[in-house]
């Protein structure tokens, strides 16, 4: 450790509330062993096509593994149980997944209503790809529920809320029941970005969301061994069709779905959620106290921090303030810059939610598609996915990194 600082080793108070049945439905939940072998983890089947009983007569419901793959409907089926959905689709990618979803709805002429803190792809996916297709995308602030009600009674067109709570990357937690219930008041549904949670810290269709979003790429796989997305729903209409045969037809019409490894990896991943999440949780809320102090650190974001903005919300909504920490490095950018790259236990990289830790430049790396509007992040902030490592080793990298700028 390093003689400069005496860092706390106790959290502050943030206890990890994993609601009663988490654990249980994580291990078990489409998970059942083998019927054939036996095998407690389902096997990967790894094929393309399934031959058929007759022309018309399928053997258990499969065709082709664009239409469904066993392994990819074992997963399907323990993320609905984990977010409490009707039902679970499982794509290639996180923005496959916005974007089935965003079709499976939108039509030109249609307006998206998004909280102003959005990751960067999805402000890319709605401002460059969708707005070339005649969606217009207008942005609210996500601490201002009043401007929600304002852009929606201004524009009857719009259709869609999105919302990502913790926002990314400044971790503004949104009250979800009461931004949905000013959705559905002017006919909109509400979507949900619940990559930063995970179905262990918040369950957004219990509070009314119609439908969640995941980069399952993160803390559901857990290991940095996997890229897919996901869109779970509830029972919500669109269009008097039911939102989940709307999603489920883009999934198998477009045809960016979740392999059968994949779908594999991120069962695997979802199976030690809870047990993970209380250590991200642990070791953020230490890091996050242990910089509020630090003399080369000028603001902490953090949603366990009682100074937080949106703290009281959090407290409320979620059983855990989740992994990650963001900072704003006194010195400017060319600071951030430097602690970004000084780091050694911290990997310099964009993702985020596996077991080892990494820090990243928000402004030039996850959020560059936003430079020069004013949903783009400062550029002086910096924001660490905090591991499950010992944490007095990940502070000292830290602090060694901060004195190095």
């Amino acid at each position: 450790m390093s003689p400069r600082t005496d860092p706390a080793t106790t959290a502050p108070a943030s206890p990890i509330r994993i609601r009663p049945g988490f654990a249980t439905a994580a291990v078990h939940a489409g998970q059942e062993p083998d019927p054939l072998t036996g095998a407690v983890v389902p096997p990967i089947y790894q094929t393309s096509t399934f031959t058929q009983h007759g022309v018309e007569t399928l053997k258990n419901g499969y065709e082709y593994s664009r239409g469904g793959n066993p392994t990819r409907t074992a997963f399907e089926v323990q993320l609905a149980a984990l977010e409490n959905g009707v039902a679970a689709f499982a794509f290639a990618s996180g923005m496959a997944a916005e974007d089935a979803l965003l079709r499976a709805v939108l039509r030109p002429g249609h307006t998206v209503i998004a909280a102003a803190e959005t990751y960067g792809g999805t402000h890319r996916l709605l401002t460059q790809v969708y707005a070339r297709w005649g969606v217009r995308v207008v942005f609210v602030d996500p601490q201002q529920p009043r401007q929600l009600e304002r852009a929606l009674s201004a524009d009857r067109s719009a259709k869609l809320l999105w919302l990502e709570t913790p926002t990314n990357p400044l971790l503004t937690v949104v009250d979800i029941a009461e931004w949905t219930r000013t959705a559905h008041a002017y006919g909109a549904l509400c979507v949900v970005d619940n990559t930063f949670a995970s179905p262990a810290l918040q369950t957004p269709l219990s509070l009314g969301a119609d439908a969640v979003v995941h980069s399952t790429t993160k803390y559901i796989g857990g290991h940095s061994d996997v890229l897919g997305g996901a869109v779970v729903v509830g029972d919500a209409l669109w269009e008097d069709q039911p939102l989940q045969d709307l999603v489920g037809f883009q999934q198998f019409a477009v045809g960016a779905v979740a392999g059968p490894q994949d779908s594999f990896l991120a069962a695997r991943g979802l199976k030690t959620l809870g047990v993970r999440i209380r250590q991200h949780c642990e070791n953020a809320a230490v890091i996050a106290d242990w910089l509020t102090t630090h003399p080369r650190v000028g603001e902490v974001f953090y949603p366990g921090l009682p100074g937080h903005s949106t703290h009281h919300i959090a407290a409320q909504q979620m059983s855990g303030y989740g992994g990650l920490v963001t900072l704003r490095v006194s010195g400017g950018e060319p600071a951030a810059r430097v602690v970004a790259e000084s780091t050694h236990l911290f990997g310099l990289s964009v993702s985020l939610g596996g077991v080892e830790s990494l820090i990243s430049h928000p402004a030039t790396m996850t959020h560059g598609s936003t430079a020069g509007t004013p949903q783009a992040p400062p550029r002086d902030l910096v924001r660490l996915s905090v591991g499950i490592e010992d944490v007095e080793h990940l502070i000292d990298d830290l602090d060694r990194a901060l004195y190095a700028s």
